[in-house]
C-alpha cells in the first residue's frame, strides 16, 4: 500500500477512533450495517432502519478495494449515506472507462438513499426502497426493493430484488432496457430515467446474534462486480455467497471479518453514535445554587419595601449592581446593563458558559433571586450577542418560587415565561456597565485538512493561531488572527485547476505554501435598525481568500419560525503568496435568503443571488439540529453554469456537521467544532465566508430554539 491508500483508511479510522469511540454513553439496539455503512448484511442491504438520528461509520478493506463510508438516519424512515472508495487496478488489467488503464489509481465518491415503506408487523416484514450511487459517477449505481423480518431478538432474515449493479448476477426478469450510465467524467447528477430499469436479480441473507458480542452473517449477493472482475482481475466474484462474523468490541464499535465471493477476504471497523443521546460523561459542572425564596410579606414587611427605588433608576442600579454582577459572574454570565422600574428589573446578560440558552436563563434566574430585594417581582432578561439585544425573557419571581421542587416544573415554567421583542431604545434606558476588558486574545492550535485529492486523498496542516479582538464600543469591534504552520502536507499539492470559470476557489491550494499568514483582520459593526431588524457591516480581510466589504440585513420576529435576509458584498481576492496582499480578481454580488425552522429540529435555508464567479443561482440547505447541540445537514447549489463548464461533480454540494464540545467533555462550554465537506471544490456556486453572519447569531434566543431547550431551564 502506498501513502495515498494508507491515508485514505486513516481518514475513516482516525475519525471513528478519535471522535466516535469515547462519546456515546448510552448504548442502543441498532440493526447491523454493511460495508457501505447502511443498514444491511455484508454487501447487501436490509430493510431495518437505524435508530432515529444515528450516525454509522464503516472503514473496510476487501481484496484491493478500500471503502470509507458514513450513513445518517435523517428521519425514522429516511437514511442517507456517503462513501469514498479507492483501489488500484492490477498491471494486467484491461482498464476501465474514463481513461483508467492498468496500474491506475481510482477513487470514487457515491451517495446512497433508502426509505422505509412498511414497518415490521407481527405477520409481515419491514420493506424498504433504496438507491446506491444515485448522484455519483454511476460505477456502483443500483436500486433495490428489500424486505427484512426479525424472527426473534437474535435471528433476522432478508430478501430482495436489485437492479443495476445489484441486478448483474442471475437476474430473474427484466423491467426494460437500462439506459446508458452517467458520465464518469462529470457525474453528480441523478439519472432518474434509468432507476429500476433493466435486469432484476434476487439477493437474500440471514443474521444470527450468537451472543451479545458475536454475530454471524451469510448472504447471497446479486452483485457480480462487473466493473472490477473479469478482465480487470481486481475483484473476481466467483461465487454469490458471502460469509461474515462481527464482534462487538464496545457498545458502539464492532470489528468484522468476511469471506467474499469465493475469492477474497475482508475486514471492517464499524462505529456508531447518536446525537439524540447524551455523551459518555453526561452534563457535569457545578450544580446551580438553590432558588432563594423571599420571606413572608406579613412577617417581614421591611424586606418588601421599595423605598430603594424611589430616587430613580440610576441610583437604584448603583445600589444593587455589585451584588448582581457577582452573582451572575459565579454562574458564567455577565451583566452588561441594568434598569429598575417599580417591581421590574431589566438586565442585559451575556452568556459566557452554556451551550443552551435555556440553561443560561435558569442560572440567571437563580442568581437574581439571591441578589435582589424582595420588592422586585419581574426579571426581564435581555440576551446580548455581539452587541445586539435579541429578545426580552420575562420571568415572574412568584412563579419561580411556586414551581420550585414541583413536578413538571420545567414545562410549567416554560408556559408561564413570556418572550417578546427587544425593542431598540426601550424605556427606561439601562445603565451600561464598563466592560471588564476591551482587549481579548488567545493562542491555540489549529488543524486544517483537505479531502478527495486523487494524488493524496487526505492532506492536513497544523500549527498555532493567535487571535485577538478589540472592543471599541457596543457592537463595534476589530478582530483578527495570524496563523503559523508547524507541520502538514497541504503545501505539497500540485494539481492545477482546469476550471473554465474565474478561479475563485480552485487555486486556494496555492495559499497553503506559506507558513505564516494573516488569516483575517476585519472591523465588524452590529446594529438594530428597527423592531425585528438586525444589521451587520464587515470590512477588511474577511477570510483566507477574500477581503472587502459586506453588509447584511435580517428580519427575524422573536416568535416566528421564518426569517428573511439580504446580503451584498464587494470583494477582492487575496494574494496567494503574500502575507496580506491582494490579487487582481474582483467579485461583487449578494443574496436574498429565507430561513425556516421546521418541526422536530429540522432547518431549511434558501439563498438566491449572485456568486463569486459571477454566476446566478440558488443554494438549498437542509439541516437537523438536535437538543444536544449537534447539527448534521447537506447543501446543494444550482446556478446558470452548465454541467460541462462546472466540471467534475456537475454542481456544488456538500455535508455540514457541527459538534458541540460540551457533548464531548460533559463540561459547560459554548465552543463547538464545525466542518464542511465538499465532494469536490470547484468555482461555481461559491459564496464568501463572512464571519459572524446574523441568522445564527440571532436565532439562539428566539422562541423555537429556546422551546426545544426548555428541558434545561432548571439545570
Amino acid at each position: 500500500m502506498r501513502f495515498e491508500f494508507v491515508s485514505l483508511s486513516l481518514v475513516g479510522a482516525g475519525f471513528a477512533l478519535a471522535v466516535l469511540t469515547p462519546l456515546p454513553g448510552r448504548a442502543e439496539m441498532a440493526p447491523g450495517v454493511n460495508l457501505r455503512a447502511g443498514s444491511g448484511l455484508i454487501e447487501m442491504p436490509s430493510a431495518l432502519p437505524q435508530p432515529d438520528g444515528r450516525i454509522s461509520v464503516s472503514v473496510s478493506q476487501a481484496g484491493g478495494v478500500l471503502r470509507n463510508a458514513v450513513s445518517f438516519q435523517i428521519t425514522p424512515r429516511l437514511q442517507a449515506g456517503f462513501r469514498y472508495t479507492g483501489f488500484r487496478l492490477p498491471q494486467n488489467a484491461a482498464g476501465i472507462e474514463g481513461g483508467y488503464g492498468p496500474g491506475a489509481k481510482y477513487f470514487d465518491r457515491a451517495f446512497d438513499l433508502s426509505y422505509l415503506l412498511v414497518r415490521q408487523g407481527r405477520w409481515w416484514p419491514a420493506v424498504s426502497l433504496g438507491l446506491r450511487d444515485f448522484a455519483g459517477t454511476g460505477m456502483d449505481g443500483a436500486e433495490y426493493l428489500v424486505a427484512s423480518h426479525r424472527l426473534s431478538p437474535r435471528l433476522t432474515v432478508t430478501a430482495g430484488l436489485g437492479w443495476g449493479q445489484m441486478g448483474s448476477r442471475s437476474p430473474l426478469f427484466s423491467t426494460g432496457e437500462r439506459l446508458a450510465e452517467r458520465s464518469s467524467v462529470t457525474g453528480g447528477t441523478p439519472n432518474i430515467r434509468q432507476w429500476f430499469r433493466g435486469p432484476a436479480a434476487p439477493f437474500a441473507g440471514i443474521e444470527w446474534q450468537v451472543s451479545p458480542r458475536l454475530g454471524l452473517k451469510a448472504e447471497w449477493s446479486s452483485d457480480a462486480y462487473r466493473e472490477l472482475s473479469g478482465d480487470q482481475r481486481l475483484f473476481p466474484a466467483r461465487s454469490p455467497m458471502n460469509f461474515g462474523a462481527d464482534y462487538r468490541l464496545t457498545e458502539n464499535m464492532t470489528l468484522g471479518a468476511y469471506a467474499l465471493y469465493g475469492s477474497r477476504l475482508g475486514v471492517s471497523l464499524q462505529m456508531g453514535l447518536n446525537p439524540r443521546l447524551r455523551g459518555a460523561t453526561g452534563l457535569r459542572g457545578g450544580a446551580p445554587l438553590p432558588l432563594s425564596h423571599r420571606p413572608d410579606p406579613v412577617a417581614d414587611p421591611a424586606a418588601w419595601s421599595d423605598a430603594w427605588t424611589e430616587q430613580g433608576s440610576a441610583r437604584a442600579v448603583r445600589a444593587i449592581a455589585p451584588a448582581v454582577q457577582r452573582a451572575l459572574a459565579e454562574e458564567g454570565l455577565r451583566a452588561m446593563a441594568l434598569s429598575v422600574s417599580g417591581p421590574v428589573l431589566r438586565i442585559r446578560v451575556r452568556n459566557l458558559r452554556y451551550h443552551s440558552g435555556g440553561q443560561a436563563i435558569g442560572r440567571a434566574a437563580r442568581a437574581l433571586s439571591r441578589s435582589l430585594p424582595s420588592s422586585v417581582e419581574y426579571f426581564d432578561l435581555v440576551p446580548d450577542e455581539r452587541g445586539l439585544d435579541l429578545s426580552v425573557i420575562r420571568l415572574r419571581r412568584s412563579d419561580l418560587e411556586a414551581l420550585d421542587h414541583q413536578p413538571d416544573q420545567t414545562g410549567r415554567l416554560w408556559q408561564q415565561l413570556r418572550l417578546s421583542e427587544a425593542v431598540p431604545a426601550a424605556a427606561p434606558p439601562m445603565t451600561e456597565f464598563s466592560p471588564a476588558k476591551r482587549l481579548s486574545w488567545a493562542i491555540a492550535p489549529y488543524f486544517r485538512y483537505s479531502l478527495f485529492d486523487p494524488d493524496s486523498p487526505f492532506r492536513f496542516d497544523t500549527g498555532l493561531r493567535l487571535r485577538g479582538q478589540w472592543h471599541f464600543a457596543r457592537g463595534l469591534s476589530l478582530a483578527g488572527a495570524i496563523e503559523g504552520r508547524l507541520a502538514g502536507t497541504m503545501g505539497r499539492e500540485t494539481r492545477s485547476s482546469n476550471s473554465v470559470l474565474p478561479h475563485v476557489r480552485t487555486d486556494d491550494y496555492l495559499r497553503n505554501r506559506r507558513d505564516l499568514r494573516l488569516r483575517d483582520l476585519y472591523l465588524s459593526w452590529y446594529m438594530r435598525p428597527g423592531p425585528e431588524l438586525y444589521g451587520h457591516i464587515t470590512a477588511g480581510w474577511l477570510e483566507r481568500g477574500y477581503g472587502g466589504v459586506s453588509a447584511e440585513l435580517l428580519w427575524k420576529p422573536v416568535n416566528s419560525r421564518l426569517a428573511l435576509g439580504a446580503e451584498v458584498y464587494h470583494l477582492r481576492q487575496r494574494s496567494f503568496s503574500g502575507f496580506a496582499d491582494f490579487g487582481r480578481l474582483r467579485a461583487k454580488g449578494g443574496h436574498l435568503s429565507a430561513y425556516y425552522e421546521l418541526p422536530k429540529g429540522y432547518l431549511a435555508q434558501l439563498d438566491l443571488g449572485r456568486y463569486l464567479a459571477g454566476d446566478y443561482g440558488a443554494t438549498l440547505t437542509l439541516e437537523r439540529e438536535f437538543a444536544s447541540g449537534w447539527r448534521v445537514g447537506a447543501f446543494a447549489t444550482l446556478s446558470n453554469v452548465s454541467r460541462q463548464a462546472f466540471g467534475e461533480g456537475s454542481f456544488d454540494k456538500g455535508i455540514r456537521v457541527t459538534l458541540p464540545l460540551n457533548w464531548v467533555a460533559g463540561l459547560p462550554t459554548r465552543r463547538k467544532i464545525s466542518t464542511t465537506v465538499r465532494m469536490l471544490q470547484r468555482d461555481g456556486g461559491q459564496r464568501p465566508e463572512v464571519p459572524g453572519r446574523l441568522y445564527e447569531t440571532v436565532r439562539g434566543w428566539h422562541a423555537d430554539r429556546l422551546g426545544r431547550e426548555r428541558g434545561l431551564l432548571w439545570r
